[in-house]
């Protein structure tokens, strides 16, 4: 029996059902569904995973492509554990130094609440319930907790069980749980009496734990609203509620450790100041460990605290999984190139940190995998992309293409126009658009370019918007779901507009400088931004330019036999094209309104005149200065953040 129930409104059709046989027949191993625009790559690869019985892992190359993989994978698989691991940050500045400019940054980050709840809810799935099905970002290769100690300092708990209240709460503050009898946010707990109420990461209701006396009376699952029992239990296990836990025989022996590399790596330094400096860094993070229990910055001494020698890999997401998992890695040619870069940057910036006294030589452990590394993972694999990369054809043990729609949707028509006079004939294009009742997407080389045209087409009175990397994630989702509504007629951007959106009410896709040959107008990135018309009976592509390229002739040849295969299909089966229908709700838009509502971003707006405000900075800088008295690093960042917006406004 399997252990996965799939739930779909509809039956495989087109090239599917092939498609899903063939990749069945290549389990285990390494293979590759090579699936045009709307295809239903995503609604094959549910169906395999159906057929399966062991847990599963989605890659993505981001967020906002993971949380729209998130909620298709939720609706086809209602019944079982689907959950969402990203990173945390809603901000990350990575600690660097410049030696040029001598100039140190310190590590800056603003940790998104609902995001760190997911994580911890996803990986006390995998070790709970064999049907998960975890949708990840690529950022899920950083280094994270031990699963051996996260699995062996879970706190199991059964009615009758002895042991005193005290001691109770002593176990649960060592997992990383806070006693808040105010807030009662995940990770918390609070005491009344005899009764302990636990508000678990990864769990929707709160555990009411009872005592009588030294011995557990009950054990009770409790709606958070309005505290009706839902279940009794006779036991359970409560996993920590961090990922970075340990037990304290290895913090005594990381201190240990880190002692000793500091003796061996001093003399090594020979300018006295580098020594000065890491040895008063170091003697104090240690202090902060033996006390607090942790310091900032404290992942660079991860393998201290893990015990791994110089070079070994990390432990991250995937050993969580243990070594039987389905790996599904969305948009391969994208996510590869990424999962292979990711150690080489994070490497070189911790070199001048270390070259230049700021950190040990064991803060290069703290690291991504290598793509070697990661690649011992790849036992049972399924690429998926329109436009696999040479890694993912050389690989695989099995290639599957998946080119006829079952909505019978024709790849666009392509038209070319001269750059002369682009502009004029772009602005009418996108008019016609919205007279048919549709939107148009267009995409240009730069950022900074987005937003000038953007601004440009908007004083020629185009509801338009731009969008590009330096938009946060729930912004983006934002304006998608506001371009899907007809708030915006048109949208411009760079490389976002390329993979994995559905957007059915575009019809106009419009490429701007198409005979500049570059990564982003390659044959891979031209047939990705076709794709982006893909949906819609009415669509078409515009390629602005003055001569064909070899990228570009390569990209139409591919589309013109895609289209003519469907047409064969479509008229052997009698099949009308459709438009694909979804409806206009905000995709993933559950969990981005929790992200965004959990985000510290969000600006708060200050009311009052100069005085007021002056005062209330008056006010932080005192109790920034009592956080730092008080170790609370973290409570004088999010003030400091506050101090920054207020001084902005004076």
């Amino acid at each position: 029996m399997s252990l996965f129930k799939l739930r779909a409104p509809f039956t495989a059709a087109g090239d599917q059902p092939a498609a899903i046989e063939k990749l069945m027949q290549q389990r285990e191993g390494v293979s590759t569904l090579m699936g045009v625009t709307g295809s239903g790559k995503t609604f094959t690869v549910a169906n395999v995973i159906a057929k399966q019985n062991k847990p599963v892992l989605v890659l993505s190359p981001n967020k906002t492509l993971a949380a729209q993989l998130y909620e298709e994978f939720s609706l086809f698989f209602p019944e079982n554990k689907v959950c969402y691991f990203v990173s945390y940050y809603d901000y990350y500045q990575p600690e660097s130094y410049l030696p040029a400019q001598d100039i140190y940054i310190a590590k800056e980050t603003k940790i998104n609440s609902e995001l760190d709840r997911l994580r911890v809810e996803a990986t006390a799935s995998i070790i709970n319930r064999p049907d998960t099905i975890v949708i990840a970002s690529v950022s899920c290769i950083y280094s994270l907790g031990n699963p051996t100690d996260y699995r062996e300092l879970a706190v199991p708990l059964k009615v009758g069980q002895k042991i005193k209240r005290g001691d109770l709460l002593r176990s649960l503050v060592f997992i990383q749980y806070a006693r808040n009898d105010i807030e009662k946010v995940a990770g918390t707990f609070q005491v009344m009496g005899n009764t302990i109420e636990l508000i678990l990461p990864y769990q929707k209701e709160k555990l009411r734990i009872e005592h009588f006396g030294d011995v557990i009376e009950r054990l009770e699952w409790v709606d958070k609203n309005n505290n009706n029992v839902l279940l009794q239990l006779d036991d359970t296990l409560i996993f920590p509620a961090k990922h970075f836990v340990t037990t304290q025989e290895k913090k005594d022996s990381a201190i240990i450790s880190i002692k000793t590399e500091l003796d061996n790596w001093l003399p090594q330094l020979k300018n006295p100041l580098y020594q000065e400096r890491l040895k008063a860094r170091v003697t104090h993070d240690i202090e902060m460990i033996r006390e607090k229990g942790h310091c900032s910055g404290i992942e660079n001494y991860s393998s201290h605290f893990e015990g791994r020698l110089t070079g070994e890999p990390p432990y991250c997401l995937l050993d969580f999984f243990g070594g039987n998992f389905l790996l599904v890695v969305d948009e391969s040619h994208i996510a590869l190139p990424q999962l292979r870069g990711m150690y080489a940057g994070d490497r070189s910036r911790k070199k001048a940190l270390i070259d230049f006294g700021f950190r040990l030589p064991s803060a290069f452990d703290n690291r991504p995998l290598k793509f070697d590394e990661i690649s011992r993972y790849f036992k049972d694999v399924i690429f998926v992309s329109a436009t696999p990369g040479e890694f993912e054809v050389e690989k695989s043990k099995g290639f599957v293409e998946q080119i006829i729609r079952p909505t019978g949707l024709l790849d666009p028509l392509i038209e070319m126009h001269p750059r002369e006079g682009q502009i004029t004939h772009l602005i009418e294009q996108i008019k016609n658009t919205k007279e048919k009742g549709f939107r148009s997407l267009v995409t240009v080389l730069t950022k900074k370019m987005a937003e000038e045209l953007a601004h440009f087409l908007e004083e020629k009175r185009i509801k338009v918007c731009y969008l590009h990397s330096d938009i946060k994630t729930p912004e983006r989702t934002e304006l998608l779901h506001k371009l899907r509504l007809g708030t915006f007629d048109c949208m411009v951007g760079v490389n976002l507009l390329r993979e994995g959106l559905d957007l059915p009410e575009v019809a106009l896709v419009a490429v701007m400088d198409a005979d500049i040959e570059s990564f982003l107008r390659d044959k891979r990135s031209l047939i990705q931004i076709i794709g982006r018309a893909a949906r819609n009976v009415e669509s078409k592509v515009m390629f602005y330019t003055d001569r064909v390229t070899k990228s570009m002739q390569a990209a139409i040849d591919e589309s013109m036999r895609r289209r003519e295969a469907q047409i064969t299909f479509n008229t052997a089966n009698n099949i009308t094209p459709l438009s694909v229908t979804r409806d206009v709700t905000k995709s993933i838009s559950n969990i981005q309104q929790a992200i965004a509502a959990a985000s510290k971003l969000k600006k708060r707006k200050p009311v009052g005149d100069k005085v007021t405000l002056e005062s209330k900075i008056q006010e932080l800088e005192l109790l920034m200065q009592r956080a730092a008295d008080d170790f609370d690093f973290q409570k004088a960042i999010e003030l400091r953040e506050e101090w920054f917006e207020l001084k902005k406004h004076l």
